[in-house]
């Protein structure tokens, strides 16, 4: 990061602090792990605290939090402030996706989801920002998905959510610029995590039954698998593999805007800017229906 990289400033790696959300199981776990090994303070927050006490043994500090708890939110923030004086980066991972039919959602559903993965995480970027400002230095780091860029049947209100996230993280940008401060987006393709589980019992609770009942069985054979190792033409990559490039979007003197990992985000956002809506929507809705037919058989 730029002032704490610079020499003479009383400075060193083991004292970066960073605040992670989300980091009970998955990207926010293994980030955790590997900016702890790396030498970081390293604050990991969720709403399980149960869940990431194994973060201990590497160092990390578990917090209880709660993103759509502003009151939450900001003892821990006053906590990090009190106990290391400074915040110097904050790692927004926290979220989950809500899927079924945009006409079968329920309001309050739809409006759950963008508490946790909009509201939620911009809440807490607005409490640490005067923070890094007064430093005149500091790095959000927002884990979007590609999902923010493209779309799929049953994911709409999810999708609504990245598309977001990426629009103000393109704002927070050029505002937060002039004081020394980085946004950077995170893409991550599939990934090995309990995240599509989650979805896939979010879908059929909603629409495994009725109208959409059958692409929403499509989707949940895809969900189902998706996260698995195996062969897949996305091959889901490790939580691990995610992490490092959250830290090189950390260390790294001049962070790009945005980063898609792994290989297969690249290639399915790279189809997303080349084909015209009408193409990439059947290109979509063939490969659905192909992979549930091939998952069945299996």
């Amino acid at each position: 990061m730029k002032l704490l990289n610079q020499k003479g400033n009383g400075m060193n790696k083991a004292q970066r602090v960073v605040l992670i959300t989300g980091a009970s199981s998955g990207i926010g776990k293994a980030t955790s792990a590997l900016l702890a090994a790396k030498g970081w303070r390293v604050y990991a927050s969720a709403r399980r605290i149960e869940s990431m006490q194994d973060l201990t043994g590497v160092g990390a500090i578990p917090l209880k939090l709660d993103v759509t708890d502003q009151l939450q939110c900001r003892a821990a923030v006053e906590e990090i402030l009190r106990k290391e004086g400074r915040i110097d980066a904050l790692v927004n991972n926290a979220g989950y996706g809500s899927y079924g039919a945009l006409e079968e959602v329920p309001d309050g559903e739809a409006r759950r989801q963008f508490d946790v993965n909009v509201f939620g995480l911009m809440g807490l970027t607005r409490l640490v920002l005067p923070h890094m400002r007064a430093q005149k230095n500091g790095r959000i780091v927002n884990v979007s998905s590609i999902g923010g860029r493209l779309t799929t049947p049953m994911g709409g209100w999810y999708h609504a959510t990245k598309f977001a996230l990426e629009a103000l993280s393109d704002s927070l940008r050029t505002e937060v610029k002039p004081f020394g401060i980085d946004v950077v987006v995170i893409r991550p393709g599939s990934v090995s995590t309990a995240w599509n589980g989650i979805a896939k019992e979010n879908l059929l609770a909603v629409s495994g039954s009725g109208p959409y009942g059958g692409l929403a069985g499509d989707m949940a054979t895809i969900l189902e698998t998706a996260g698995r190792r195996g062969r897949w033409p996305m091959t889901p990559a490790s939580p691990e593999v995610i992490a490092r490039v959250i830290e090189h979007a950390l260390e790294t003197n001049r962070p790009k805007t945005r980063y898609a990992a792994p290989c297969h985000a690249k290639l399915f956002l790279f189809f997303r800017w080349l084909l015209p809506d009408c193409v990439f929507d059947k290109m979509v809705m063939q490969q659905i229906s192909y992979l549930s037919k091939q998952r069945r058989v299996k």
